[in-house]
């Protein structure tokens, strides 16, 4: 059996010792939960991925118009960038537009990263492609190295959503911190909605996002030497149209203990929640306030035409026009 990542060892003993229950989602994306959420992102009631994609398909052009009010010329930057499937469009556009010819994608997944380095220089020939594994800040730090001129931050999928409000505002700052005056950032925001359409979103029919929850329990299983019973824990997903807050959790079918790592020994009470993820869904004036506390201005909004999604354009202002609006 291999030697358990060290830091998937602590971060899930300690969730799991929590007086609430936790797991970080990071650790959701094995090669199982790759494609797990492959599905879950072709299911009919996951609409984030098509409402992105429709923006990117069809408004690409425009985006890179606003962009061009603020710099000539910039190397585009992308956070998780995953397949680059939608931001594709933006690239191609970029390089025949000779916007830009330099893509830097950022993810936790040297996987992924090798596959972009090897496919994409094949479907845009004279883009140049250098991939950075690791999280986000610190490969920013390296990307310095190579980039030192302005900069088209993508940050795509909702993934903001990923945390909650104020962690998100603490994200957005820290991220500002590694821009200069007149970059830019292109991020993904899921809109609030029908509260239904959002809660089916997370609870498709055919039940991919639960096993993509419960493939979790069996990543500890198999790498930490646990023995979660999966037929003893049920997905539960909750929407709260008020907050915006859609989280999941995992919920305890009765009482039960668990051992993994070989010593430890974590006890459930029947009904006793793990909570798994948070997808926030945030309106437009949230979303302009989170720009404007986090150091960036608002540039334009960009929609898809049933208006579930938002990517928003914000720049780093100069600190003339900081002072000028206070």
């Amino acid at each position: 059996m291999s030697v358990p990542d060290n830091h998937f060892r602590r971060d899930v003993i300690r969730g799991l010792s929590a007086r609430q229950k936790y797991l970080e989602p990071k650790y959701f994306y094995d090669a199982t939960g790759d494609r797990l959420f492959q599905q879950i992102m072709e299911s009919p009631e996951y609409y984030l991925t098509n409402a992105e994609l429709e923006i990117l398909q069809r408004q690409s052009n425009a985006i890179l118009g606003s962009c061009l009010q603020y710099q000539r010329r910039f190397d585009i930057v992308e956070l998780g960038a995953g397949d680059a499937s939608k931001s594709l469009f933006l690239l191609e556009q970029a390089l025949q537009r000779g916007i830009s010819n330099h893509y830097y994608p950022i993810d936790i997944s040297g996987n992924v990263i090798g596959q972009l380095e090897q496919n994409i220089p094949g479907k845009l020939p004279g883009l140049a492609v250098k991939g950075f594994t690791g999280e986000y800040f610190h490969m920013l730090d390296e990307l310095a190295r190579y980039s030192q001129g302005p900069k088209l931050v993508l940050f795509l999928g909702a993934t903001i959503g990923n945390m909650q409000p104020e962690e998100a505002l603490h994200f957005c700052r820290e991220l500002h911190t590694y821009l200069n005056e007149g970059d830019l950032l292109l991020i993904g925001f899921d809109l609030k909605k029908d509260p239904s359409v959002i809660l089916d979103a997370y609870n498709d029919a055919a039940g991919i996002t639960r096993e993509f929850n419960l493939n979790l329990l069996r990543r500890i299983n198999r790498e930490l030497e646990g023995n979660f019973d999966l037929e003893k824990f049920r997905h539960y997903p909750v929407y709260d149209p008020g907050t915006g807050a859609c989280k999941s959790y995992l919920i305890s079918t009765e009482a039960q203990k668990v051992t993994l790592c070989g010593d430890t020994e974590i006890s459930f009470d029947k009904d006793e929640a793990i909570y798994m993820e948070v997808s926030q869904k945030y309106d437009m004036r949230q979303i302009e306030q989170m720009a404007r506390k986090s150091g960036f201005a608002p540039v334009q909004h960009f929609y898809d035409r049933e208006k579930r999604f938002v990517d928003t354009l914000w720049t780093v202002p100069s600190l003339k026009t900081v002072l000028g609006n206070h």
